[in-house]
């Protein structure tokens, strides 16, 4: 589904991200982590183009990113940013039509299957009753639905959230990523997203991928990844690590080394 081989992202005279490669199969969820710095943000704009590779290739599916034009990338992928934000005028309805524009001609207009799949996304986030609302007056717990609600009217086969949890409360956090979870498994929605809380990686996540300094550190289960001596070298802190009946392993910070 989407496959990173050996990517490169250089800022002027800074190296940011190493000979990155990753593969996510099909309808997989995948938490990046890592400290700040580490460019986690910068590979997900590697992945839509946004930002431009330095070397290596991003393939979705069989395709490789470079020979795709911008529309044809809109319509694989949706990507949602750490701050999003909107006129102030505009509605929950207004925004959610947003989605549907990679798969317009700039002269057409809205049809009845661009509204049954506006209808589907307020409904399957929850956010048809606010519909009518202004986005910004929204609370983060509903903003954030409300974007996740015009991505999914984009029908992509990936989504892309960076940091999705960001200034939300610990309940608005968990409502928000068990909506991404359901997302995932009700329409096989393959998911890339970046966390800080190694807890809701090893909650949410088929697969979790550790990044130090622009390179892999480490990729694969929870299970797997989610180690003591991994923690200590990355992040520098010492944990506890408890798992239950085989269960994914939660994660108590002691303290810094």
């Amino acid at each position: 589904m989407l496959k990173l081989e050996s990517m490169s992202i250089r800022y002027e005279d800074k190296s940011v991200v190493r000979d990155f490669s990753f593969e996510v199969l099909p309808g997989e969820v995948v938490s990046i982590i890592g400290p700040n710095g580490s460019g986690k943000s910068t590979i997900l704009k590697g992945i839509t183009g946004l930002i431009p590779c330095e070397s290596g290739q991003v393939f979705i599916g069989e395709e490789e990113l470079r020979s795709l034009s911008i529309r044809d990338v809109s319509r694989l992928l949706s990507m949602l940013s750490q701050a999003n934000s909107s006129p102030t005028d505009m509605t929950v309805e207004e925004l959610v039509t947003f989605g549907r524009m990679p798969h317009k001609k700039w002269y057409k207009q809205l049809n009845d299957e661009d509204y049954r799949i506006m209808e589907w996304a307020l409904q399957l986030t929850g956010m048809d009753r606010y519909r009518e609302r202004l986005v910004y007056s929204l609370s983060g717990g509903e903003a954030q639905k409300a974007w996740l609600a015009m991505a999914l009217a984009q029908c992509p086969k990936i989504l892309l959230l960076d940091e999705p949890t960001t200034y939300l409360d610990i309940a608005h956090q968990l409502d928000v990523l068990e909506l991404v979870k359901t997302l995932n498994r009700e329409l096989q929605l393959t998911v890339v997203m970046v966390l800080h809380d190694l807890n809701h990686a090893s909650m949410y996540s088929d697969k979790v991928c550790v990044v130090k300094q622009g390179n892999v550190r480490a990729y694969g289960s929870p299970q797997e990844v989610l180690t003591r001596e991994l923690i200590r070298e990355v992040y520098g802190v010492e944990t506890d690590i408890e798992i239950k009946n085989n269960s994914n392993p939660r994660i108590h910070v002691l303290h810094k080394i």
